[in-house]
Order: C-alpha cells, then sequence, then structure tokens
C-alpha cells in the first residue's frame, strides 16, 4: 500500500542562501536524530555548470522501541542516500534521497526542489513529496507505515522548522516585500 507525505513552504529568502543553508542543515542541536552527514561524491559539469552531490546522512533509529522487538529493527542506526543536482544559473535544486536501511523490507524515497519563488524572485519555493512502502513485515506493514506517515510528517515539519531559525540566525529577518 504505501503512504505519501506531500509539503510544500516558501521561505522569505534568495534561492543561494536556502541552498547553502540546506546543506549545512545537520548535523545540528535542533535535530539530535541527524548523527552525520557526509560528501561521498561531488563533481561539476563544466559545460553547464551543474553540481552533483552524493551524501550519506547516518541517522539515530527512531523506530518505538516495543516494535524494536522485532529482530530486524533493531539496529541502532539507520542510513540515508542523499543525490542532489544544483544548477545556480537556473535557480534550482532537485534533490532525491532514499533509506539504505531495511530495503528488503520497506522502501523510503523522497524528492524534493528548491526553486526560485514566482511569487517573488527573492523568496525560495521548496516542494518535497516523501513515500514510504513496508512489506515483508505481516500484520505490522500499517502499523509500521502509520509510524512512518507520521514521522515523515514530523521530520518535514521540523526540517523546515530548523531551515527557517538557521536562515535567521545566518542571514538576518526574511525578506518581506
Amino acid at each position: 500500500m504505501g503512504v505519501t507525505v506531500d509539503v510544500h513552504q516558501v521561505f522569505q529568502y534568495p534561492f543561494e542562501q536556502v541552498v547553502a543553508c540546506f546543506l549545512r542543515k545537520y548535523p545540528n542541536p535542533m535535530d539530535k536524530n541527524v548523527i552525520s552527514v557526509k560528501v561521498v561524491e561531488e563533481k561539476k559539469d563544466e559545460s553547464t555548470g551543474l553540481i552533483y552531490r552524493k551524501r550519506i546522512a547516518i541517522c539515530k533509529n527512531v523506530v518505538p522501541e516495543i516494535l524494536r522487538k522485532v529482530t530486524i529493527l533493531k539496529v541502532p542506526d539507520i542510513q540515508l542516500e542523499e543525490e542532489s543536482w544544483l544548477s545556480l544559473q537556473g535557480r534550482n535544486m532537485a534533490i532525491r534521497s532514499h533509506c539504505l536501511t531495511w530495503t528488503q523490507y520497506a522502501s523510503m524515497k523522497e524528492e524534493s526542489v528548491f526553486r526560485e519563488s514566482v511569487e517573488n524572485p527573492n523568496w525560495t519555493e521548496f516542494i518535497q513529496t516523501g513515500r514510504i512502502s513496508i512489506t515483508g513485515a505481516g500484520f505490522l506493514n500499517c502499523i509500521l507505515e502509520r509510524f512512518a506517515s507520521t514521522f515523515l510528517r514530523q521530520g518535514a515539519q521540523k526540517g523546515i522548522r530548523i531551515m527557517e531559525m538557521l536562515l535567521k540566525e545566518q542571514c538576518g529577518s526574511p525578506l518581506v516585500e
């Protein structure tokens, strides 16, 4: 079956500031679940200026303790892979991420875009779709998907709050016009 979560946010800051903040967002004390983020590949296409990055994030396992009684869920950390394509000239960045842990039982994918806002060229639009599908856990599939849906929604909102706080700290008050 699977669950999908959609997020849309407009940051009242220029594209370059929002992207720079996003790339420095984790780890930080506001979200202790993200332990580390490491760039494992980065390259720039000189003809187009497109910058490709692949990062691996190590996160704490946030599955509730009661569900970790199931052997496959009893892992200390979860690995996520994120790929991004940044076009400074086009003022957009596409991001795809997925979970590397539990791939035989679950599929977690997110697709995100940062782009110049159509409302105001000094603002940045963020659009994200996340999808989680769990198989092979029998009667726990629905319970795990419900937990995952709540976690995705709360995580997206927390990520937006962190971005807003970091942008304000690093760039000052938003550009309201």
